[in-house]
């Protein structure tokens, strides 16, 4: 009997050690679950604090080099493009000559915050060009516009009009290819059209 006692005795101590043991356990699991909740979760909100903070240093860097290129007298800031992405800027637009180019990406480049300058900035030489041709490609189409509206030959409503760098591009329907052939005629004697891309369709 006594042998039996101590038997069950010991069984109880080492159920009750198992018992406290899986508890112990169990609580672990639970704690370490709960911190990797809470680490996963912290590193989402500092990723997404990162993304933030950059994207708000990209704009003030872009307020900054806007600023710097307004303040400089020799560059023409007002056709000058300014982006900025992880501190690199991007400067996109036209410039009157290489050395206003040069300048521009120089005063970029010495703003706080700016880790390099991409220069796409575009020569557009003034002294060479006619005042017609200065005035841009939305002149020229609009003087072609005009010259077809007050043409009695072609129909100017169905014809559709672009120009991309002194190049002119017709596109719509006309009725004759006499028409077709108008519209390209008036469009070449343009002052400042280089050439002219003549895609009217002919639909009697």
């Amino acid at each position: 009997m006594k042998n039996t006692k101590f038997t069950h005795s010991l069984m109880a101590i080492v159920l009750g050690s198992v018992l406290v043991s899986g508890s112990a356990l169990a609580q672990e699991s639970l704690l370490n679950k709960a911190t990797s909740v809470a680490d996963s979760a912290g590193a989402k909100i500092d990723s997404s604090m990162k993304k933030v903070d950059g994207y708000m240093d990209d704009s003030a860097t872009t307020a900054k080099v806007k600023s710097a290129l307004v303040e400089d007298k020799a560059i023409k800031s007002t056709d000058i493009s300014v982006v900025t992405e992880k501190g690199v800027v991007t400067l996109s637009g036209f410039v009157s000559s290489q050395a206003q180019a040069e300048r521009a990406v120089a005063a970029a480049g010495k703003v706080e915050g700016v880790k390099s300058v991409s220069d796409k900035l575009h020569v557009k030489d003034e002294a060479t060009q006619s005042v017609k041709a200065y005035a841009g490609d939305t002149a020229t189409t609009s003087e072609l516009k005009a010259k077809l509206l007050a043409d009695d030959i072609v129909p100017s409503r169905h014809v559709k009009v672009e120009t991309t760098d002194g190049v002119v591009q017709l596109s719509g329907t006309v009725k004759t290819q006499a028409q077709s052939e108008r519209a390209e005629s008036i469009a070449k004697a343009i002052d400042g059209v280089k050439s002219v891309k003549n895609d009217l369709a002919v639909k009697p």
